[in-house]
């Protein structure tokens, strides 16, 4: 019996269909350019113009002069300048501890709601967002100043006697970060905890784990990356938010963005301005790069 040679099935490639696939992916790269137009010119341009100016000289009236100097940063390491990085620390590790006190709770519980209280609390999570942040500080200035809301509160409870003085000080400031930030450290720990698979805990408990058992090995691990993403979108912040100092703290609390506003405005030194940004800059890549290696994730939670 003559054995039949197998035949290659022979493809034979459709030219419309080619053609057609080419200029989809002609249209995706069309359509992806302004993006990458955009993310060029407005964010990565004046990156690396902040960098380079941080390097060049000051000039005598306005901007720079061209010549290569790490006096910019070697200044950064004067007390006045350090000090006040270490305040700002110091401002935003206090500030961070109190969102994430208020904040996890929170959003762990609004994780628990059903569908329709879901919807009602992002409502009002997102209400604020409607108002200029600049206008609702100035808000609190009604409720700290002297004889205020709040005095006129604590005095008629009988707790107080005499108006507190609480307008420019350092826990006015504190409590101003908090209410800026705290929907950030929210919304990051609920979008943690709305991926979880709670029936890992009911799993646990059925296990004989305990209530605290079952959170810390269950709960607090699945919502940690939230928690890392809030803390990251608290505490950076916290350390330039120099509007709320200068409305809250008045000239009594100095921050590293008080310090970036006065060199641009009063000083007119640029390049030193620069290279505060850019310390700024390299300490929240530092941040970044440890929640990526704590998390083993590369996207903030809250974000997306």
């Amino acid at each position: 019996m003559a054995s039949k040679k197998a035949q290659k099935p022979q493809t034979s490639e459709n030219p419309e269909l080619t053609g057609l696939t080419g200029r989809k992916k002609k249209g995706s790269w069309l359509l992806l350019l302004p993006i990458y137009l955009f993310t060029l010119i407005f964010v990565f341009a004046p990156l690396v113009y902040m960098v380079f100016l941080s390097f060049m000289s000051r000039a005598e009236v306005w901007g720079y002069v061209p010549e290569f100097t790490l006096d910019n940063y070697k200044r950064i390491l004067e007390p006045l300048y350090f000090n006040t990085f270490v305040d700002s620390l110091k401002l935003a590790l206090i500030s961070t501890v109190a969102i994430m006190a208020i904040g996890y709770p929170f959003g762990y519980f609004m994780a628990r709601m059903s569908a329709a209280w879901k919807k009602r609390m992002m409502f009002l999570l997102m209400l604020p967002f409607w108002t200029s942040t600049l206008i609702r500080i100035n808000g609190w200035i009604i409720v700290f100043r002297s004889n205020g809301v709040l005095d006129k509160i604590l005095m008629g409870l009988h707790i107080t006697e005499k108006p507190l003085k609480l307008l420019y000080t350092y826990p006015a400031v504190v409590v101003g970060m908090i209410y800026v930030l705290v929907p950030f450290m929210i919304l990051s720990v609920y979008s943690s905890a709305e991926k979880m698979d709670w029936s890992l805990v009911e799993a646990a408990r059925d296990l004989g784990a305990s209530r605290r058992q079952a959170f810390c090995s269950i709960t607090f691990v699945h919502t940690l990356p939230g928690l890392l993403s809030g803390t990251i979108l608290t505490f950076v912040p916290s350390m330039g938010l120099f509007f709320i100092a200068d409305i809250l703290g008045g000239n009594k609390i100095v921050l590293v963005g008080n310090v970036i506003q006065e060199q641009l405005t009063k000083g007119r030194n640029l390049p030193f301005a620069a290279a505060l940004s850019v310390v700024l800059l390299v300490l929240t890549s530092l941040f970044i790069r440890a929640y990526q290696k704590i998390s083993h994730s590369s996207e903030l939670e809250g974000l997306y």
